[in-house]
């Protein structure tokens, strides 16, 4: 993998990843030689779905989980639709309640207010000052009426990672499924859905250097959904559409690279987000890290600027070459405050002045040395600008 000169510093790894060229020699073929359809009836046929379910069992192997227990998606919003709407709809009759947590990604907060439209009621936990889910408090949140519980593994924003084994162990044999959004976590931590017991897990594709618009969804066996979306009634019967078979073949061979480098990559990352958080709460007064000191992503790092719009601070870095974020991409073009942050108890003015920094496997020290030459200096004018910051 290459990043180009002319695309500077890239520091925004939570927004989008490069294929490794590795996935892109796997995925190759099957543009034109190796073609087929996989409901076909004929030997074209027959080598599509034998592609198909070895993909299948490639990333069954990366969850911990049987072959038989993945579909694949369009991306993991897709599979955070089928799971939470799937859920609901098939399993209505034993409850109409459903928790989830305000830090939760765009696309389940989302479908937790298309579920309220459905009828159902949903529950919101918030979490405590570092984006943390408290599982006592959630346990308060269940009632009789409780059917479904989903909470994402991290978040893809701040970098704080919830007590997912604990929550899972509160929830076995209560009846109550539990949904995993697992993307910012995949690559990133293990996921071994033989130790913990989740019902349904989302996952993507391009967060372990897979093509995009591709995912999957990890279904327990046992687990019954709804389909959501009708037509030919592939991926037995849940997910209609022909299978993007080019990039399932991707996903699978990012799935096998990632279980092999995974450990590898987050010490890398590990190192340069600790240094980067040293340096920056060291050279820059009033700047705040958000998210859990300790409980959180090896590649994360987010901070806060007294008196600073995040909007400004990401447009003059990107002035300088540096590609950074100030939250999530799927919400970024809003221009409302991180409902992470606001969830975390910040003021909104001090929620907008967020930056997001996410480190990658072409991420380097030499990145570091780039953004820390240039940051302190960018605060310190755009705070010369502000009339909202006042030096201590």
């Amino acid at each position: 993998m290459v990043l180009s000169p002319a695309d500077g510093v890239y520091l925004d790894y939570q927004s989008a990843r490069p294929v490794d060229p590795r996935v892109v020699e796997a995925m190759q073929p099957y543009f034109a030689e190796r073609f087929g359809n996989p409901a076909s009836l004929h030997a074209v046929g027959d080598r599509a779905t034998e592609t198909l379910e070895r993909c299948r069992a490639d990333v069954a192997a990366f969850l911990g989980a049987a072959p038989e227990e993945v579909i694949f998606t369009s991306g993991a919003t897709e599979a955070n639709n089928l799971a939470l709407i799937g859920y609901a709809r098939r399993n209505k009759r034993s409850g109409g309640h459903v928790v989830i947590t305000e830090v939760e990604h765009i696309s389940v907060l989302n479908i937790g207010k298309f579920l309220e439209q459905e009828g159902f009621k949903v529950t919101r936990v918030p979490p405590d000052q570092y984006g943390r889910i408290n599982p006592d408090k959630l346990r308060t949140r269940i009632t009789d009426d409780t059917i479904l519980v989903s909470v994402g593994w991290a978040s893809n924003e701040i970098g704080t990672v919830q007590p997912i084994a604990a929550i899972a162990e509160m929830l076995r044999g209560t009846g109550v499924a539990f949904h995993v959004d697992a993307v910012a976590a995949e690559g990133q931590l293990p996921i071994d859905m033989g130790a913990v017991p989740v019902g349904l897990l989302s996952v993507s594709s391009n967060d372990i250097y897979g093509p995009q618009g591709v995912g999957a969804l990890y279904i327990r066996k046992g687990i019954r959904l709804a389909a959501v979306n009708m037509g030919g009634g592939q991926e037995r019967g849940l997910r209609s559409g022909t299978e993007n078979l080019a990039g399932i073949v991707g996903m699978a061979a990012a799935a096998r690279i990632a279980a092999e480098e995974m450990s590898a990559d987050a010490l890398r990352s590990a190192s340069l987000r600790d240094r980067v958080i040293t340096e920056v709460l060291s050279v820059i007064p009033d700047a705040h890290l958000n998210g859990h000191p300790v409980e959180r992503l090896p590649n994360n790092a987010h901070f806060r600027f007294e008196g600073i719009e995040g909007e400004s601070l990401l447009l003059s870095l990107r002035d300088e070459g540096i590609a950074v974020s100030t939250g999530s991409a799927c919400s970024s073009k809003t221009l409302e405050p991180s409902h992470t942050l606001i969830s975390c108890g910040l003021l909104h003015e001090e929620a907008h002045g967020s930056l997001e920094i996410t480190f990658g496997r072409l991420s380097k020290e030499s990145d570091v040395d780039r953004l820390m030459e240039v940051l302190p200096g960018v605060v310190q004018r755009l705070r010369r600008l502000s009339p909202l910051y006042r030096a201590k």
